[in-house]
């Protein structure tokens, strides 16, 4: 197999000996180059990793040819750019007529500056009137190229390249000869027309097998043509993520098998592949394969990238104290080799190591590598302005931003560093930085309480980014757009978006168990509405078996265990829980977002089990840190976590007036939970108000049924929150309260009618938990 030559690329050379003929109009030329230039020098792509990789074609087929020439006229008369090329490809009738092609090819370039000394030494004049190419333009390369690649090639390989190009163009045999009737040839060799032979007599067969035979084991390639394509494809899976497909996969292994040098690069396609399915042995084997065919070959610049891959795939298999010493000894050798583009991405990944596992940096830290986490940032930002890595600039801003996202800083700051690292991804084209920003909006838009927003910015990057990002941006996009429509009890929508992941696309192992966590939170979160005890335990004790490196997820997971067990009245469990989640919490890893959950919930079960006083203090702190930090609907949790804790010390008229100061904007918030809990408590203020007014001796006042009027409508609307998002317990818990008013009110068969509705929402739960 020739390592840089094919039939396509003699074809091309054919294209470019016919545009120096001059028969190409001026209206036709820019096409043609446009063609050429991209057959030739497609356009690279940025670098995305330690391993440049660049989007191209492997050859260009007969087909691609018809349609970029067919439509085009030559300056002959009744002639198309087409109907020249064909007949520039069939004058090339033999082996020997190809190796006369390549030896005059040169006669099209511009001489070198000796042979016009040469010239003019020997008293011939300069050419003039014919094309000629310039030997540094790209056209000019690459004919040098192609001439000094054939003249290396052995008698052999320059035969099957004959060979190939007979095959190659023998589609186009019957339109040439209808254009040319009066030329003879045959459409294999002009020397078995001089014979007497046909294609199907035995010394064709020995010499070119069986010529119409469309077997793709016959499809010629060279070892440039294989070594781009696995830079292609080793480009995808290091942008997107994913595997490779199982066809793709099929055809590597046979173009590899048919003779082709192996290169290196195929050690590093099988070990994303191995990395991506979970193979750790497999995955760890040909990493090695590959840097040491490298170094080897090349020599050892590679081998901190060799640290590099190493350091991320140890973590990713969970052993983060070898990931850290790998990824240190990385950062030396990329130091003392001045590779700065190196060291910026390790330091990178240090730093994101250190917020997903703190308790794994402190020897990294105790050295001083990083310093704390601003002085980290500053140093990669300005380091990637150095080197102008924009990629890694975008990312430190949004790193940035979601720091003082996390403290309860600034929100101006943070959403500067947002529109400045969006700019850069638009003007500087980073599709691979869009999903964390839209994930990093959606996140910021959701803690200030603009909900419709937050899900637009979900929307917007699964319908417009999604095919240019990594796969696990669009899953965790997914997911956060799924979760702002359970809130709202639209549990059809988010069955149809997860169902619309196909298992094509979890084919590796992370983005699989993403899948089936970020399904099986939302199924939890459900059963735990439908008071659907024992599939609540057995979703909590799969997700809890799923051991995914995401401290954020990992929280979620943990509060929605402690409600459940609050819902199961396990209040010492619940409170033992959300204390281990808050020692879990590290000062590298720290939300102020967890914090407020954590004191709402506390909260709560103190006033629960009978300690409202102890619940005040931390009712009353969540509020103050959320409104510092402008975490909005945390601040109304809060604000309802304290209404309850008043409650509970018979404080109805202060209960009624906070809930209804800050009702608009939990409607606005789009949590059906929250605003059923609000309603709630403006039914109990109310009814608490009116049995003030009874105790008072004001048994028929005004004012008495007018409260008691407000707690029938808010109970209205506490029940249709608490039915859109399937909450059983809550439905019962109004219709209850309901019961009670009417038998208050003095109408026993409306309170006999809800008391009756009441066990039917309880039958029906018991039935449907029996189904599932």
């Amino acid at each position: 197999m020739s390592r840089y030559l094919t039939p396509s690329k003699v074809a091309l050379l054919c294209l470019i000996s016919i545009y120096t003929e001059g028969v190409v109009p001026n209206s036709s030329a820019i096409h043609v180059l446009s063609f050429l230039i991209t057959c030739l020098s497609p356009l690279e792509r940025e670098p995305t990793s330690p391993l440049k990789s660049q989007d191209t074609r492997c050859s260009v087929s007969v087909d691609d040819l018809e349609d970029a020439l067919k439509s085009h006229p030559s300056s002959i008369p009744g002639r198309s750019i087409w109907d020249l090329f064909l007949k520039k490809i069939w004058s090339i009738d033999c082996c020997d007529a190809l190796e006369v092609f390549f030896a005059e090819i040169s006669a099209i370039l511009v001489k070198t500056r000796e042979e016009q000394i040469r010239d003019r030494d020997a008293g011939l004049a300069p050419e003039t009137g014919c094309m000629r190419l310039s030997r540094c333009s790209p056209l000019g390369a690459f004919v040098r190229r192609a001439q000094l690649e054939f003249t290396r090639l052995q008698f052999h390989d320059s035969v099957k390249l004959w060979q190939g190009f007979v095959k190659y163009r023998l589609p186009t045999y019957n339109v040439w000869a209808r254009k040319n009737p009066s030329d003879e040839q045959a459409p294999v060799d002009i020397n078995l027309l001089n014979l007497g032979l046909d294609p199907m007599e035995h010394l064709t067969q020995v010499a070119y097998g069986n010529i119409k035979d469309d077997s793709e084991d016959d499809q010629y390639v060279s070892t440039k043509d294989v070594e781009r394509l696995l830079e292609f494809q080793i480009s995808e899976l290091q942008s997107l993520g994913g595997r490779v497909p199982d066809g793709m996969k099929v055809q590597l292994e046979r173009i590899i098998m048919s003779g082709v040098t192996v290169p290196n690069l195929v050690h590093y396609l099988r070990f994303l592949d191995a990395w991506r399915a979970g193979d750790y042995p497999s995955s760890f084997d040909n990493l090695h394969r590959y840097f040491d065919c490298t170094m080897h070959s090349r020599d050892r610049s590679s081998y901190q990238y060799a640290l590099l891959n190493l350091a991320i795939l140890q973590a990713d298999f969970g052993c983060y104290g070898e990931a850290v010493s790998a990824m240190q000894e990385a950062v030396s050798i990329a130091r003392e080799s001045h590779d700065m583009n190196c060291l910026n991405f390790c330091m990178s990944w240090l730093y994101h190591f250190g917020k997903a596992f703190p308790e794994q940096m402190k020897d990294v830290q105790n050295t001083g590598m990083l310093g704390n986490e601003k002085e980290g940032l500053a140093f990669l930002k300005a380091k990637a302005k150095e080197t102008e890595m924009w990629s890694l600039l975008s990312t430190t801003l949004l790193s940035e931003a979601k720091l003082e996202l996390h403290n309860g800083e600034s929100l101006a700051s943070s959403f500067e560093n947002i529109i400045r690292a969006s700019h850069l991804n638009v003007t500087k084209h980073l599709s691979n930085s869009v999903g964390p920003q839209f994930l990093l909006q959606t996140s910021l838009y959701s803690r200030i309480g603009i909900t419709h927003l937050a899900w637009l910015s979900s929307e917007i990057f699964r319908e417009c980014y999604a095919n240019k990002a990594p796969f696990e941006d669009y899953l965790k996009s997914t997911f956060r757009s799924c979760q702002l429509l359970a809130q709202q009890g639209r549990y059809s929508e988010v069955s149809a978006q997860m169902s619309q992941i196909t298992p094509e696309k979890l084919r590796s192992l992370k983005s699989s168990q993403y899948w089936i966590f970020f399904s099986g939170l939302l199924q939890l979160r459900r059963q735990i509405y439908r008071d659907n005890k024992t599939a609540a335990e057995h979703l909590l004790a799969q997700l809890q078996a799923i051991q995914l490196p995401d401290n954020d997820i990992t929280l979620l997971l943990s509060i929605l265990t402690i409600d459940l067990r609050i819902r199961q009245g396990h209040y010492a469990r619940a409170l033992e829980l959300v204390e281990k989640t808050a020692q879990t919490i590290h000062q590298d890893n720290f939300d102020i977002f967890t914090q407020v959950k954590l004191l709402c919930l506390k909260a709560s079960i103190l006033q629960k089990t009978g300690h409202p006083q102890r619940g005040f203090s931390l009712a009353l702190r969540a509020a103050s840190i959320a409104h510092r930090s402008r975490l909005l609907p945390s601040l109304w949790e809060s604000i309802c976590v304290l209404a309850g804790v008043l409650l509970s010390l018979r404080e109805f008229d202060a209960v009624s007036e906070l809930i209804e100061s800050i009702m608009p904007q939990i409607l606005e918030t789009s949590d059906c939970e929250l605003a059923a809990q609000a309603y709630s408590l403006l039914v109990d203020a109310n009814m608490g108000i009116a049995g003030t007014l009874w105790s008072k001796g004001q048994t028929n006042s005004v004012l008495k049924k007018e409260h008691i009027n407000r707690a029938l409508g808010y109970l209205d609307c506490a029940y249709e929150q608490y039915e859109e998002i399937e909450d059983v317990n809550g439905q019962c818990e109004m219709v209850a309260k309901k019961a009670t008013v009417m038998h208050l009110t003095g109408d026993p068969v409306l309170a006999n009618d809800y008391a009756a509705k009441y066990l039917d929402l309880k039958r029906q739960s018991r039935m449907d938990s029996a189904d599932i």
